[in-house]
């Protein structure tokens, strides 16, 4: 640290600020932004930052708007990189609550919020205008644009220009983050800080975020949540009642990964109502989960969306006439038909650890082309996207896919809003009238966050 404080130093110009590579080059604002704000959280732990470096820097910042658009940066931009400018100065205790103030209502905009923008003003506010107007108006304007499932929360925006999001280095993730960070000193006990934290961890992949900035804020956010919320070591008694019924406890002992479950049989729930009481005695935060598994009586069961939109629909390869739908929604195929599935699944905000299941009525089998001797078949779930002019390039949504027997599956560990399908060929084998079994879709940890189609009847003759 002390060699990475001593370098940066020497690589700071005249006008106190810094260039991408070496020194008595023109500084860049937004690297200078960066270095500031580095230099700005080593000297919050503690580290000794050399008075000047930090003196000349806090000058180049509170000219930063003069600096951006002499590199011909557009006003949005230059704001963004202002609001930036608030933020470094308030951790290095030079606020500038009058610049907040200023700059909130550019990015407070209905139909595309800077959300990073805000982030950067939330604390300069929150710890230097606590009682005003423009704190409020900023609070009501965020917190509104939180959407929550049953156990995690994110937020929605936009840069609103181009050059500003290629510049910026934005991310939805990112987003997330700096605004968990700025919650968490505006109001450090609102309930929407661990449904944050939660959306967040659960956009890991191999234990890190999609890049280094990413990396920076969660890790960042992370570390301002664990000084609120646990920073004293677990060490309690966790015990589960329904009435005054004891079902059982878990003592908790260290930080670990360590998890304990309980199930309780529905028969030994009261068929009123009745308490369920979670009991900690001891330090440290528990996180609990409560969920019920259940069977259905009816094999009727309407369509559901709880954060999933679903649709199944069947057509004829080899004739059309081969597969009908019939007024009360149930299909009629045509036995030894081809048929093409499609599966249609709709994510109205990101979602984690998705399955898109369909479970298949009897009588019907998927044709695999990954096996020998499989005829070419409609497959696979592809999004087409246009970049410049002239060319095109294909993904699949997905990252792992099964054709079974009985179902076929597509998972994804990160779904951004949008519209995703899915195609695949099947042959009806057997004549006969079958139970046909929802289409679902669902985030696999969080299985409350699901969506299913209606289930049927499915004739083959």
């Amino acid at each position: 640290m002390k060699a990475d404080l001593l370098h940066l130093e020497r690589l700071q110009n005249y006008d106190g600020g810094f260039e991408y590579w070496r020194r008595d080059e023109d500084s860049e604002p937004f690297v200078t932004m960066h270095v500031m704000h580095a230099l700005a959280r080593a000297k919050v732990e503690g580290y000794a930052v050399n008075d000047n470096t930090i003196s000349q820097g806090l000058s180049y910042l509170r000219d930063i708007e003069n600096k951006c658009r002499a590199k011909g940066y557009g006003d949005y931009t230059t704001r963004t990189i202002a609001a930036y400018a608030v933020y470094v100065r308030n951790l290095l205790k030079d606020p500038d609550v009058a610049k907040a103030k200023e700059l909130l209502p550019h990015f407070k905009v209905e139909k595309s919020p800077n959300l990073d923008a805000i982030a950067w003003l939330w604390p300069t506010l929150a710890q230097h205008a606590k009682d005003s107007t423009e704190l409020k108006e900023l609070r009501r304007f965020v917190l509104n644009r939180a959407t929550e499932t049953a156990d995690k929360a994110q937020f929605s925006g936009s840069y609103g220009e181009g050059d500003g999001q290629y510049l910026l280095l934005h991310s939805s993730q990112r987003t997330d983050a700096m605004l968990l960070g700025a919650l968490l000193i505006d109001e450090p006990k609102n309930a929407l800080n661990s449904k944050l934290v939660r959306g967040l961890l659960a956009q890991r992949k191999k234990g890190r975020w999609n890049n280094t900035q990413e990396n920076i804020w969660v890790l960042l956010a992370l570390q301002s949540y664990f000084r609120a919320y646990e920073s004293q070591t677990p060490n309690f008694l966790a015990s589960l009642w329904l009435d005054n019924t004891f079902l059982g406890e878990e003592k908790f002992e260290g930080y670990s990964n360590k998890e304990g479950q309980l199930h309780v049989p529905m028969a030994k729930v009261p068929e009123d109502n009745a308490d369920l009481i979670v009991q900690k005695q001891g330090a440290g935060r528990l996180y609990y989960r409560i969920g019920m598994q259940y069977a259905p009586k009816s094999l009727r069961l309407p369509a559901e969306n709880r954060g999933f939109l679903v649709e199944r629909s069947y057509k004829g390869l080899d004739n059309e006439a081969d597969v009908k739908q019939l007024e009360n929604g149930d299909w009629e195929v045509k036995a030894g038909a081809k048929v093409e599935v499609t599966l249609t699944m709709v994510a109205p905000e990101r979602r984690y650890h998705v399955a898109l299941v369909d479970q298949l009525p009897a009588g019907l089998e998927p044709l695999n082309p990954a096996l020998q001797g499989t005829p070419p078949t409609s497959h696979g779930g592809e999004v087409e996207q246009g970049r410049g002019r002239g060319w095109w390039y294909w993904w699949h949504w997905y990252e792992h896919e099964n054709l079974r027997d009985e179902r076929v599956e597509a998972f994804a560990s990160l779904l951004y809003p949008g519209v995703y399908t899915y195609t695949y060929t099947a042959l009806a084998t057997t004549p006969g009238e079958y139970v046909l079994p929802p289409l679902k879709a669902e985030e696999m940890y969080s299985p409350e966050v699901y969506g299913r189609t209606a289930t049927g009847r499915f004739v083959v003759k």
